[in-house]
């Protein structure tokens, strides 16, 4: 019956006497009272002496022992002191800070994140980076000029495309499927003849600078740019219309990596990067608008190749119709004649 844990707990509570007193004897032998006192629930339990128990009295009397003038002064002080009621400031959050801030220390006030800040300072990276305020106005405003031939033509194509595209019954928007094919036709020679020339003209500025002598004299290094830079844009005009385009954006890619080098290097002014990669730009955003057109047109408009082979077939054919015109002509007229000296021969038998 007693051994549940709260008979054993309650048991525990009551504090047993030292010894056990048989009930039926007065006296108890010695030994018998050394086995009981050892033997009962009393000798189990831990007990407390008297000097264990004050020693935190003691402590206590000592750390006040330890405690000095000084430290005393402050303590009447602050003993002394009024608390002054400020209830303006007590608030739903005024008792509450945060898990790792620290009590009593005032915390910056948070301000509102600006969702906009980085697309912000992309734009003003932008406007800083086409601003161009180091390079000379002159320099600026005849390059962004050199460029508008070249958007011109990739403008036109694209404008010719959708025409050809969008004609309905054989007429588009403002020009005809034939004339919108022959303007495309027109002004793709125009397109990569002025490429060539304006990759030509960016290589041979080094051939200024080296003249002038900027940077120093570089002599071979920098003569191989304005070099290479004229033989791989001129030798686009003997390819297709797409692999020309394709070639003269690497030479333009290319030749402003150079010219990055270049500036690095001190070869150039420092301004003369920037001012690449702007017309770079244009002139790569160009290309691919007028690859992004030609891809756009339909199957029957043959290409620059195409092109050449049927205008041969057609200038023989129409040279061989032309030479069967002329003989049968030449037939003709000699037929003519023959009838006109059988009728001469005829009147002078009559008479």
């Amino acid at each position: 019956m007693l051994r549940n844990g709260a008979s054993r707990l309650a048991l525990r509570s009551i504090r047993a006497p030292a010894s056990r007193p048989s009930t039926g004897f007065r006296n108890t032998a010695p030994a018998l009272q050394w086995a009981t006192q050892f033997g009962s629930l009393a000798s189990r339990r831990p007990v407390i002496s008297q000097v264990a128990a004050m020693r935190p009295i003691q402590a206590a009397v000592m750390r006040r022992s330890a405690v000095t003038d000084a430290q005393k002064k402050a303590e009447s002080r602050y003993s002394k002191e009024e608390i002054k009621p400020t209830p303006e400031t007590v608030s739903a959050t005024s008792s509450t800070h945060a898990m790792f801030s620290e009590v009593g220390v005032e915390e910056a006030p948070k301000k509102d994140a600006d969702v906009l800040a980085g697309l912000n300072s992309d734009v003003a990276t932008v406007k800083e980076t086409f601003s161009l305020s180091e390079v000379p106005r002159e320099a600026y405003y005849m390059g962004l000029a050199g460029t508008i031939p070249y958007l011109a033509t990739s403008i036109t194509t694209v404008f010719c495309a959708w025409e050809i595209n969008h004609s309905t019954a054989g007429y588009g928007l403002l020009l005809s499927e034939k004339s919108a094919t022959q303007l495309l036709h027109l002004i793709e020679p125009l397109q990569i003849g002025y490429g060539a020339s304006i990759l030509s003209f960016l290589g041979a500025i080094h051939w200024g600078l080296e003249w002038a002598g900027y940077g120093g004299y570089q002599g071979y290094k920098r003569y191989a740019i304005g070099v290479v830079a004229p033989a791989v844009a001129w030798s686009t005009i003997m390819m297709p219309i797409e692999a020309a385009l394709i070639t003269q954006f690497m030479g333009f890619v290319a030749l402003y990596y150079v010219d990055i080098r270049a500036t690095t290097m001190g070869w150039t002014p420092n301004w003369y990067r920037t001012y690449r990669f702007i017309l770079t730009f244009i002139v790569g955003a160009s290309i691919v608008l007028t690859l992004i057109g030609r891809g756009e047109l339909p199957d029957h408009i043959p290409g620059s190749v195409d092109r050449a082979v049927v205008f041969k077939e057609g200038s023989e054919e129409k040279l061989s119709h032309d030479e069967e015109a002329r003989a049968q002509k030449q037939k003709k007229k000699d037929a003519a004649a023959t009838d006109d000296r059988d009728g001469e021969q005829k009147d002078d038998k009559s008479r």
